[in-house]
């Protein structure tokens, strides 16, 4: 018999032990998803996080401060019948079980539409946990409504991780691995470097141009490392060693799941970007990196800023361990 496994708290801030979306506090209970009889006692006594689909996945949150709160409601306090079914994501530490639908959101007063990439990183650990795992599980269910064998309409089934065929094909959610690296040149100090990258899809607003790390999907038959390899030489020209693995977190954008590294290169090698997926790529030092955390201007040509990357991705936390001199 396999043991049924208790709430995994992954729990941590930037500089500290895990990325912003890499918290939780939920026992996802997985066992009750194929339980009915369970599932439709514990909806009549749930919390239920309500999610918009139509507005690219806002959820409620109360409070303007850090940290605001996720609304979560009673199953009989949701205002309309959703468009899903309720989706059981798991049992809170105090034993209530939470469910989440893709609704409309409902007026409530003292409450703002949020979405998890402006929100994500000043959550607690449980509404971390909650709003990555809803919004991954409703992504895929919206991405994923016909058998990919048969082409049949599929419904949703075991309480929102699974869809099945009128034939009894069965599919699950999927999560794409995508590398993220944070490339330095080793060097201690506020004149160690780290290599960042402008995509050619990021829309930059005025004045502003937005550097990153480099990143890319892991390929069929291809290690996380070998990804990290191929993609930077790839995008900007350069070879890296030393990769070394960080940690991951969620990215339910539609649906992957980043895997961070470190790496090394030589900021002699010059830089040779693909045009076709990076627009502009360069070495910054810790000096630069530490002005525009600190809200001072670092120009990176044509009269444009450096901007870095929104404080709940996994690449703002390479960063950040990086500046602090832990890689």
């Amino acid at each position: 018999m396999t043991a049924r496994r208790g709430p995994v708290r992954v729990a941590g801030t930037i500089g500290e032990t895990a990325p912003p979306l890499a918290r939780s506090t939920l026992d996802r209970a997985a066992h009750r998803r194929a339980d009915p009889q369970w599932l439709a006692e514990a909806w009549e006594r749930a919390r239920v996080l309500v999610l918009d689909s139509a507005s690219d996945g806002r959820a409620l949150v109360r409070g303007d401060g850090s940290p605001p709160e996720l609304v979560l409601l009673a199953s009989g306090e949701l205002p309309q019948v959703p468009r899903s079914v309720p989706m059981f994501l798991g049992v809170e530490p105090d034993g209530v079980p939470v469910f989440a639908v893709d609704s409309p959101l409902p007026e409530l007063p003292g409450t703002r539409a949020a979405h998890l990439r402006d929100v994500g990183h000043l959550l607690l650990d449980r509404d971390a946990g909650i709003f990555t795992t809803a919004l991954a599980l409703i992504n895929w269910h919206v991405r994923h409504g016909y058998s990919p064998a048969t082409g049949h309409r599929t419904q949703v089934d075991e309480a929102g991780w699974s869809r099945a065929d009128p034939d009894g094909g069965r599919s699950w959610p999927r999560t794409d691995p995508a590398m993220i690296v944070m490339v330095h040149d080793g060097v201690a100090g506020l004149q160690g470097r780290c290599l960042l990258g402008s995509n050619v899809t990021w829309a930059g607003t005025s004045g502003r141009r937005r550097y990153s790390c480099l990143a890319g999907f892991v390929e069929p038959g291809e290690s996380a490392e070998a990804a990290v390899l191929r993609e930077v030489h790839e995008e900007v020209g350069v070879t890296v060693e030393a990769i070394t693995y960080v940690g991951s977190q969620s990215w339910p954008f539609p649906g992957s799941l980043m895997l961070g590294f470190v790496a090394l290169a030589d900021p002699e090698h010059a830089v040779h970007v693909d045009p076709a997926e990076i627009a502009s790529a360069r070495w910054f030092t810790r000096r630069e990196i530490g002005a525009v955390l600190a809200g001072r201007r670092v120009d990176v040509g044509k009269g444009d800023e450096l901007a870095l990357p929104p404080p709940s991705s996994i690449a703002l936390f390479l960063i950040h361990r990086w500046l602090d001199g832990h890689c």
